[in-house]
């Protein structure tokens, strides 16, 4: 084991405990590992992160195949529907960013064919910006009714996108927006719905969505560093 790489698993480490010790009781951080290698995810598992967050499917595979079940494993990117394969609900414990009737049906199809309830959230495109993927917040609640009679997914709740440059407050509306939606949905009580999280924030953001409800944080620079 080389210099470099002793001094970036002791940052790791470093980065964790520091993130984990000021969080409040009920918050749970998905380790956003897109881009690093197996090795690091492996080493920010052994540091105390309990879930890895993945947005890639061939990058996921590589990381399972080293750390296995030591982890719960989220999908936290776009899923395409070529990309919903019995390999990929196997990894995954949950999709948190289910934005359509069709992905769905496809995911409540392909779990079925291996005998999985698949949770997910709904990811809402809550500052309606076009170049991002997720249900536009007027459409959310639709879209859970809509889901809520799949046979082999469970709606756990709902995911939003926080800047990742920028000044996070600009974003807090979006978050506020987006936690109104979930309360909503949550007091309709839904057949096979359970509006238990509230995925929202990144490591610029994280705060200000704490603040707002969240308790899934996505955190990826805080804890690996800078991506090369």
């Amino acid at each position: 084991m080389n210099y470099n790489h002793d001094v970036a698993s002791e940052l790791i480490k470093q980065n964790i405990a520091k993130l984990l010790a000021a969080l409040p009781d009920g918050v749970e951080v998905v380790a956003a590992a897109k881009t690093r290698t197996p090795e690091e995810v492996l080493e920010a598992v052994q540091a105390g992160i309990k879930i890895i967050g993945e947005n890639y499917v061939k990058e996921a595979k590589e990381a399972h195949e080293l750390v296995g079940r030591r982890a719960k494993w989220h999908f936290i990117g776009t899923l395409r529907k070529h990309n919903v394969r019995k390999t990929v609900l196997e990894i995954f414990d949950m999709i948190e960013s289910v934005d359509s009737l069709e992905i769905a049906r496809e995911i409540d199809r392909r779990c079925a064919q291996i005998g999985k309830i698949m949770p997910i959230l709904i990811e809402v495109n809550s500052g309606r910006e076009p170049q991002k993927s997720g249900t536009l917040p007027e459409d959310v609640e639709r879209l859970v009714r809509e889901i809520s009679s799949l046979g082999n997914i469970q709606v756990m709740g709902l995911m939003t996108m926080g800047p990742r440059f920028g000044n996070p407050e600009d974003f807090r509306p979006y978050f506020t927006e987006t936690r109104r939606i979930f309360e909503k949905i949550k007091g309709l009580k839904l057949p096979n719905v359970e509006m238990r999280y509230l995925s929202m924030g990144m490591t610029n953001s994280y705060k200000v969505a704490l603040e707002e409800g969240a308790n899934i944080i996505r955190i990826g620079t805080r804890i690996f560093g800078e991506r090369d």
